[in-house]
């Protein structure tokens, strides 16, 4: 009997179609993301709680804001994508420009113009604070207070930030902690875009930040529950071809020159491996099954001149591959194979508690065979 009353409680789940959502980061590749997106919301599924990493985390502000797929889609195909690449006075200077501002500056590019658009949207939405994205039903928990959480990276530190919830680190409340900022943290491409330096008063140190993807651009286990969850997680994964594939295939090939643009280069491989490698051991576990694997037609990921026709192809990529999931995921199946016989749910587990449970799962499981699709 009380079998058939976790079914039913689970169907009834399947029906209200909560869910939570996760977005990797990209940058260009973001217009996929919302293809993906339009699809979910088109099939009724309601995001609750939202997490992003670099451009992962623009979509997910926007989503968390109140913006709807196709607001976003509108957005998107509106923009001039060149005019995001922002460069400063160094980098416009012909031949050592580049190199002088990667030294001076740590990036290429100010990363302003993203910031200004950043906020004039979420104004829009009457939102520029954490304190305007409370999740009202979970004011209480600090696993889950806000809508929004953004992946970055803490170069000072070494180590992740799950913004708002590590404001403190940056000198800053949560609450009081500006969401474009975040986001703009968690964007800035390494030597593409610059580092935020953010100064820390009551510590009285300053504190660099720079593209969360370096850390966990896949950050999958955000809002993973200890028992069966409430309702499911699915994360938005940008792939160059099949994904699950050698990484390797995935990597641009590797430049050998020497001078300054050789150095450049070298950093630029070795950033590309950190980025994608880091959650490719989870993504080999159970996570793949919950995963929307979204193409992205060979589009550089820093190709800031799309052509409306390029983007209408990342769109569409992310439409068709939500399309093939949602053809064969099923909430019930999905419990019943990966989360059977643990104890009730419960959504006050600290995220802190949660993260080093599934650092053991991960090293534990990282040489097996991953089983197939629980559709």
């Amino acid at each position: 009997m009380a079998h058939d009353e976790t079914l039913a409680a689970l169907a009834a789940l399947a029906r209200d179609k909560k869910v939570d959502l996760v977005f990797e980061g990209g940058a260009v590749w973001g217009t996929a993301l919302v293809g993906a997106l339009c699809v979910l919301e088109e099939q009724g599924y309601r995001p609750q709680n939202i997490a992003g990493t670099s451009a992962g985390a623009i979509v997910a502000a926007l989503v968390a804001a109140g913006y709807s797929g196709s607001d976003i889609r509108d957005v998107m195909f509106r923009q001039n994508f060149s005019a995001l690449a922002d460069p400063t006075w160094e980098a416009r200077i012909p031949v050592i420009g580049v190199p002088l501002s990667v030294i001076r500056h740590l990036g290429i590019h100010k990363g302003d113009v993203v910031l200004g658009l950043l906020r004039k949207h979420l104004a829009a939405k009457g939102v520029r604070t954490f304190k305007d994205l409370v999740h009202p039903e979970y004011a209480d928990q600090p696993a889950y207070r806000y809508r929004l959480q953004v992946i970055a990276s803490n170069i000072t530190d070494r180590r992740l930030l799950v913004l708002p919830r590590d404001a403190a680190v940056l000198g800053v409340a949560p609450d009081d902690l500006e969401v474009a900022l975040a986001v703009r943290m968690s964007m800035s491409i390494p030597l593409f875009f610059k580092p935020i330096h953010q100064r820390n008063k009551s510590a009285r140190r300053t504190v660099l930040v720079t593209d969360g993807s370096m850390l966990s651009n896949f950050p999958v286990w955000l809002f993973d529950s200890g028992g069966v969850p409430e309702w499911p997680t699915f994360g938005l994964r940008l792939v160059e071809d099949d994904p699950r594939s050698e990484l390797i295939s995935e990597l641009p090939p590797a430049q050998h020159k020497r001078g300054i643009g050789g150095l450049i280069e070298f950093a630029k491989s070795l950033l590309h491996t950190m980025m994608d490698a880091h959650d490719r051991m989870y993504l080999e576990t159970d996570t793949f099954v919950r995963t929307i694997t979204i193409p992205t037609m060979g589009v550089p990921s820093t190709d800031f001149n799309l052509t409306p026709e390029t983007l209408n192809k990342l769109y569409e990529s992310g439409r068709n591959a939500a399309q093939e999931f949602l053809a064969t995921w099923s909430f019930e199946d999905y419990i019943a194979e990966f989360r059977s016989g643990r104890k009730a749910p419960d959504r006050r587990v600290e995220t802190g508690v949660l993260m080093r449970e599934n650092a053991k799962a991960r090293s534990s499981q990282s040489l097996k065979v991953p089983p197939s699709s629980a559709g």
